[in-house]
């Protein structure tokens, strides 16, 4: 009786920690960006374009399902589901944290891929918390998870607008030498992202911050 007591008992224990290793070695990777044509190929949409590459990448398909789209890619046994939120970048909180709590990833197993005025096009810089900087998409994801204790990767898109012109900026569409330039940098966001998922936060900042 003992045994068998034993044996279930340590069998459920064993249960149980593969499951919760199974929430660990999931990710959520978040691309932020607007839908619709007219914001396909603006600055505001690198979340998107990022996402959209490692997709691609993976020969993995979006599906439309609640709040977004989304995509799965398995990488040397960790799942990261690449989302997109169909709520605008304002609302894009009510996207993160559903996915969130139906696929139970963990905070630090989230990582929001956003655009950075204050960095030089296509330079890169991986954080686990900070400010939402005026980025309204990182407000509502703020505000959503009552903190900013969250691992994000700012890519830039640099500040050349004139004053008053912010607005027209970010939701314009890339230049011609920028449009040349981001295969490349968007292939530096997928390997980053694939240095925080298998090495962690700490390795991906020390590798990719300012590449």
């Amino acid at each position: 009786m003992n045994f068998f007591k034993k044996w279930f008992g340590s069998n459920l224990k064993n249960k149980e920690k593969d499951t919760e290793d199974d929430f660990m070695k999931k990710y959520l990777i978040v691309g932020l960006g607007n839908i619709g044509s007219e914001y396909v190929n603006t600055r505001h949409n690198i979340g998107f374009k990022a996402v959209d590459f490692i997709a691609k990448e993976a020969d993995a398909a979006f599906e439309t399902v609640k709040l977004g789209t989304l995509a799965q890619v398995k990488i040397k046994g960790r799942t990261l589901l690449l989302l997109k939120p169909n709520t605008y970048m304002n609302l894009s909180g009510k996207a993160v944290q559903h996915w969130m709590e139906k696929e139970k990833i963990a905070r630090e197993n989230i990582l929001i891929i956003t655009d950075d005025l204050n960095l030089p096009f296509g330079t890169l810089r991986i954080k686990g918390k900070g400010s939402d900087g005026g980025h309204n998409g990182l407000k509502s994801i703020q505000a959503m998870l009552n903190g900013t204790e969250y691992p994000r990767l700012r890519f830039g898109i640099s500040d050349q607008f004139k004053k008053g012109q912010q607005v027209d900026y970010v939701l314009g569409d890339w230049g011609d030498e920028e449009t040349a330039a981001l295969p490349e940098r968007l292939e530096m966001v997928s390997k980053a992202v694939k240095e925080f998922v298998l090495a962690g936060l700490n390795n991906a900042m020390n590798n990719y911050n300012g590449k």
